[in-house]
């Protein structure tokens, strides 16, 4: 099964996720792991994201569309995938269509993490009082930053998909557990 997990950040996407590939055995791709590895291996694709990187651009759509490619062909992804981070736009939604349908694959469904924005704000409050260590992107402001990004990119694909019928979604206010039960009846279903 191959699957997106989509949701505002903070909904929890990264710990369904690892919950899903500890239960199920599928591979969490993250397209910016995909890209580190692909140029630490010296592939083709990776020498060409290597010099955009080392130029200081974003790489292309058509190159992390490429890198997937090459990630999905790998044996451990043949029980299935968890997209984390792509795609982001339409035309990255409309990107991975067209390469999955020409290695005869698709994905069987995107799930949506609802949670609300006072919601997400109360969790990176939380986690910043209960850490030592707090992350970078663990603020106010770059929340609220990301989560304007998140709405005028990332949102947009919500409709792509449900009028493909693949979207479902989950309430990402219950607690961790009650999510992952949602997202298990929807994989089951």
């Amino acid at each position: 099964m191959n699957i997106i997990l989509f949701g505002p950040p903070g909904a929890g996407k990264g710990t369904q996720a690892d919950h899903l590939v500890e239960t199920r055995g599928w591979v969490k791709l993250s397209t910016g792991d995909m890209l580190r590895a692909a140029v630490a291996a010296g592939t083709e694709i990776g020498q060409q994201a290597k010099s955009i990187m080392d130029r200081g651009d974003l790489v292309s759509d058509e190159i992390v569309v490429g890198i997937i490619a090459e990630r999905i062909g790998q044996p451990d992804c043949s029980k299935g995938f968890i997209l984390d981070g792509f795609p982001r736009t339409v035309p990255q939604a409309e990107a991975l269509d067209a390469m999955l349908d020409s290695k005869n694959l698709s994905l069987d469904v995107v799930i949506e993490i609802q949670v609300s924005e006072d919601i997400l704000i109360d969790r990176i409050k939380t986690r910043a009082s209960e850490s030592a260590e707090v992350r970078a992107d663990d603020t106010i402001e770059t929340l609220i930053k990301r989560l304007g990004v998140y709405k005028e990119q990332t949102a947009p694909l919500l409709p792509y998909y449900e009028k493909q019928g693949k979207l479902k979604t989950v309430n990402g206010m219950a607690p961790i557990s009650e999510v992952e039960a949602q997202i298990e009846a929807v994989l089951e279903a």
